[in-house]
């Protein structure tokens, strides 16, 4: 986490993440672009990370957090893992995200993703 003024940090909090809100929500449709309109349950729309950390560690009083953050797939897919595994040199990061190494960073925070440790800190070499 860089600090309150650091405008790679800035930017790497805007950075959207897929998140799946666990209740409905009426009249949030804005998040979603869609203003007026209610969010549903179990429906996925991405959010800057600062909003998206900050829903997901809010908890209903039956325990439930609002919503349940997804592994981005710029970070985290099969895909971009795999081509990380076979020749990192080919990857063009800032095509997957424009603050990579900073959204890993902050992601792998929230998730134990061993396998993506180990493979970003091969990478980093």
């Amino acid at each position: 986490m860089g600090s309150y003024y650091d405008i790679d940090a800035i930017l790497t909090d805007a950075e959207k993440v897929p998140c799946t809100f666990n209740l409905d929500l009426p009249g949030l449709g804005y998040l979603d672009e869609n203003p007026g309109e209610d969010i549903q349950a179990n429906h996925s729309t991405p959010l800057p990370l600062w909003l998206a950390t900050l829903l997901a560690v809010q908890r209903l009083p039956s325990g439930t957090p609002i919503c349940q953050l997804d592994l981005p797939t710029s970070i985290g897919g099969v895909k971009e893992v795999n081509a990380l595994k076979a020749n990192p040199k080919v990857v063009d990061l800032r095509e997957l995200s424009a603050h990579y190494y900073e959204l890993a960073a902050r992601v792998l925070e929230l998730w134990d993703e061993e396998e993506l440790v180990a493979v970003l800190c091969e990478v980093s070499e």
